[in-house]
């Protein structure tokens, strides 16, 4: 890490807005995780799962974080150089099951 240190980027955090009010129990994990991941500094995807030990890092620099309990899955597209994790996915198992994560 060099000697300026670059707060983490969430792109599209009007994402996880809209699901917690249609899902309010979902809204105290969100604001965690979305607390969380701004003060991170992943600069790859060791540094993610070191991090969150629960975490599932995919192709095309996506990573699958597990909310409320694992009762709800996160998918993010990392730019690890640019300090940049778009949000791409959020929804249940069942849900997550009917998307390629990959590409989303």
């Amino acid at each position: 890490m060099g000697a300026y240190w670059q707060a983490m980027r969430v792109i599209a955090i009007s994402t996880p807005r809209r699901f917690w009010q249609k899902h309010p129990t979902t809204e105290i994990a969100l604001r965690a995780w979305y607390a969380e991941v701004r003060r991170a500094r992943w600069e790859r995807p060791a540094d993610v799962k070191a991090n969150r030990r629960n975490v599932s890092i995919l192709a095309n620099n996506r990573v699958v974080f597990n909310i409320k309990g694992n009762d709800y899955r996160l998918v993010v597209a990392m730019r690890y150089d640019k300090q940049i994790m778009f949000i791409r996915f959020i929804g249940t198992h069942a849900e997550y099951d009917r998307i390629d994560a990959t590409t989303v």
